[in-house]
């Protein structure tokens, strides 16, 4: 059975720096119809595990450590027994959310991801945060890019943890080399393709987005 890119949005707080924001998240479950893994379990442990629809969860992974990404993790780990996959240089980002629970096991770039016959590439992209993965899975012709790449733009990088230059590095380095019929999938709002934002790369450099 091929496997497919389910899309489910979730509602919550984003919470850094003593700021808190309102937010909308996208998480991607990618599977077939017997096993599937998670792409940034955001706000909704409950919602997600009912869209699950009975599969079993081989992993749950994070893009990074920001609190609206990782809130539900630890919940849906315990209902499904799934573990939680997060990149090492984000530990001090996820201790700020979950002070008494680490995740369960580390993401290294380059590292393949298997479900449901796909595979999926671990890129590290720090720049929004120390730890950002992107996963690239080619035979979907798609990236799921968190909050490092987006419609328009690179990620917000003006709170702490972030470097601007650095997740200029990381996108073009790293995503704008894919193919540009790759379908970026985001962790918030739209989403786009490499080849849509690959043109815009010096617009952002030079207003410092």
């Amino acid at each position: 059975m091929t496997a497919r890119i389910d899309h489910l949005v979730t509602s919550g707080t984003f919470a850094l720096d003593g700021g808190e924001w309102d937010v909308d998240n996208n998480v991607w479950i990618v599977g077939d119809d017997t096993e599937a893994i998670v792409i940034d379990a955001a706000h909704d442990a409950a919602a997600i595990e009912a869209a699950l629809n009975g599969r079993t969860l081989r992993a749950i992974v994070c893009t990074h450590a920001h609190n609206d990404h990782i809130d539900a993790a630890p919940a849906l780990a315990g209902a499904t027994g799934a573990p939680v996959l997060l990149h090492p240089d984000d530990l001090p980002l996820w201790k700020q959310t979950h002070p008494d629970r680490l995740p369960d096991g580390e993401l290294a770039d380059g590292q393949e991801l298997e479900i449901a016959g796909t595979t999926l590439r671990v890129l590290h992209t720090p720049g929004h945060a120390p730890g950002a993965v992107c996963l690239y899975a080619p035979g979907l012709s798609t990236v799921f890019t968190g909050d490092t790449l987006f419609q328009g733009g690179p990620g917000a990088t003006g709170r702490s943890f972030s470097h601007f230059p650095t997740i200029v590095e990381s996108i073009r380095d790293r995503l704008l080399t894919l193919p540009p019929e790759t379908t970026v999938r985001t962790g918030h709002g739209d989403s786009t393709t490499i080849g849509a934002e690959a043109p815009q790369l010096d617009e952002w450099i030079a207003r410092g987005h």
